[in-house]
């Protein structure tokens, strides 16, 4: 089983055609003919059926069978993370946390941050293929890189946490975590979160948390807590 993303494609649409890259992928690389049948999704939880009414490589289109919405999580959990120095380590947190299950990503600019520059739409499109890979119908939300200050003192959930190397009095994230609660959750860059930026959450609301014993990779860390938070809500 396959499935396809078309972001645009809505319940209004009977009749449709893919972009130039995935007319490619279908056409030439999977092979598919006139009246092969395709599963799509939209990224906004729905998943329609559709036939292929016309088979080109450069503009593959096709007509809608059937559609269904599929069951929004029943919480939201927003990672901010610092992007890595190596992008590649990013795009695997990206991938990954896409296939476990996380609403929104936010990258930060830290005082420490050793990345200000990347490609946001080279990074969507690594969240849209793992979307596709693990079947799911919801694409997460990925946020421009954004100031950490800016951030912190933005609207948030009450559920406000920060993962820190410093000393400090914290407890497991698993124990703070609530089910079917929104939550959002600070992992910092390679050379941790200073002095100033840790205080700054604190005044914003945000509770310290230990990721376990280990001292853990940006990325690898960002997994962990997007493990937890999702284990506790038994997804």
């Amino acid at each position: 089983m396959n499935y396809f993303y078309h972001p645009t494609l809505d319940n209004s649409v009977s009749q449709f055609s893919f972009s130039p890259e995935e007319s490619r992928h279908i056409v030439k690389v999977l092979r598919k003919k006139e009246g092969d049948q395709l599963l799509i999704t939209n990224g906004k939880g729905f998943l329609y059926t559709s036939e292929i009414t016309g088979a080109d490589p450069k503009k593959c289109t096709g007509r809608v069978l059937n559609f269904k919405k599929t069951i929004p999580p029943r919480f939201e959990l927003h990672l901010a993370v610092a992007p890595t120095k190596r992008l590649e380590r990013f795009q695997w947190f990206l991938e990954k946390a896409t296939e476990i299950g996380v609403t929104e990503i936010t990258p930060l600019l830290c005082e420490r941050s050793e990345r200000d520059k990347f490609s946001l739409d080279r990074l969507q499109r690594v969240m849209q293929e793992a979307m596709k890979q693990s079947l799911r119908t919801y694409l997460p939300r990925l946020n421009p890189l954004t100031p950490y200050t800016e951030f912190v003192k933005g609207k948030l959930p009450d559920l406000r946490f920060i993962a820190h190397c410093e000393e400090d009095e914290k407890m497991e994230l698993k124990r703070r975590v609530a089910p079917d609660k929104d939550i959002v959750i600070l992992i910092g860059p390679e050379g941790d979160f200073n002095k100033t930026e840790i205080h700054t959450a604190y005044e914003s609301g945000f509770l310290p948390v230990s990721l376990g014993k280990s001292r853990l990779r940006t990325e690898t860390a960002a997994i962990y807590a997007c493990v937890t938070v999702n284990l506790i809500n038994g997804t």
